[in-house]
C-alpha cells in the first residue's frame, strides 16, 4: 500500500514542510555527487553513530542525521509521507513549533534506536524517525481524516482506495513494531526502533506543540 494524498485541506502555505523537504533533497544531491571514495566518509561523519556518540563524540550528528538519507527509494518514501501528513501537523502546531516539534520527535527516535544498539559502528541516516512523530501527530489529531492509497496484488489487480488515517497509520505502527521486533539482534539495516520510538513521541508530545486553539483536552 502506497498513500499519495490526504483528503485534509489545510488553509496556510506549508512553508516549514516543503523547506524540509527542499533541504533533505539538497543533500541527498550533494551527496550522490561526491566521489565514491568520500560517500562512506560523509556518512560516518554526519550520520549519528551510536558507537561515538555513547563516548560523547559527535552529539550534533543526531540532528544531522535526520537529513541525510541511504538511497533515492529510502528519500523517496520519507519525503512522499512528509508531503502527505506534514502539512496538517504544521498547521496545528504553526512554523517554528512545528520544527521543535519535528527535531524532539527526530531525537527520541535516535535514543529508541540507541537504547538497542548502543554500541553500533553503522551511523544511522534517515529523516524516518522525525517523520515518524508526524505521523503519530496526525494518527492521533487527524484519525478519521481519508487517505488516498494505492493497492496492488502480482502487478495483475491494482486500485485506488480512500482509508482512514487511523487505520493506515496504525497498520504502519504495528508493521514497524513487527519488524522491529524480529530483527532486534541485527545491528545493520532499517532502524525500526526509531520508527517506533518517533511515533510515540509524536502521540506524547504533539499535546505540547499545538497552537491553544486546536488543544484538545484529556
Amino acid at each position: 500500500m502506497i498513500p499519495f494524498k490526504d483528503e485534509n485541506p489545510t488553509h496556510q502555505v506549508p512553508v516549514v514542510t516543503v523547506g524540509l523537504i527542499l533541504l533533505n533533497i539538497a543533500i541527498f544531491i550533494y551527496q550522490i555527487l561526491l566521489p565514491n571514495e568520500q560517500v562512506n566518509a560523509f556518512l560516518l561523519r554526519f550520520g549519528a553513530v551510536p558507537a561515538s556518540i555513547v563516548q560523547g563524540d559527535q552529539l550534533w550528528s543526531v540532528f544531522s542525521s535526520m537529513f541525510m538519507h541511504g538511497g533515492f527509494m529510502h528519500l523517496f518514501g520519507n519525503m512522499l509521507y512528509l508531503w502527505i501528513f506534514g502539512d496538517n501537523i504544521e498547521q496545528l502546531c504553526g512554523h517554528m513549533r512545528f520544527i521543535l516539534f519535528y527535531l524532539l520527535c527526530g531525537v527520541f527516535a535516535f535514543l529508541s534506536h540507541f537504547i538497542f544498539a548502543p554500541h553500533s559502528p553503522i551511523p544511522m541516516v534517515g529523516a524516518s524517525g522525525a517523520i515518524s512523530g508526524v505521523l503519530g501527530a496526525y494518527a492521533l489529531r487527524f484519525p478519521r481524516a481519508r487517505v488516498h492509497v494505492f493497492i496492488w496484488f502480482f502487478i495483475i489487480f491494482w486500485d485506488v482506495i480512500r482509508v482512514p488515517a487511523v487505520i493506515l497509520l496504525g497498520l504502519w505502527f504495528v508493521m514497524q513494531l513487527f519488524s522491529g521486533v524480529s530483527s532486534a539482534s541485527d545491528q545493520a539495516g532499517v532502524a525500526w526502533f526509531a520508527h517506533i520510538g518517533g511515533f510515540i513521541a509524536g502521540l506524547l508530545f504533539i499535546r505540547y506543540f499545538e497552537k491553544k486553539e486546536y488543544r484538545v483536552k484529556f
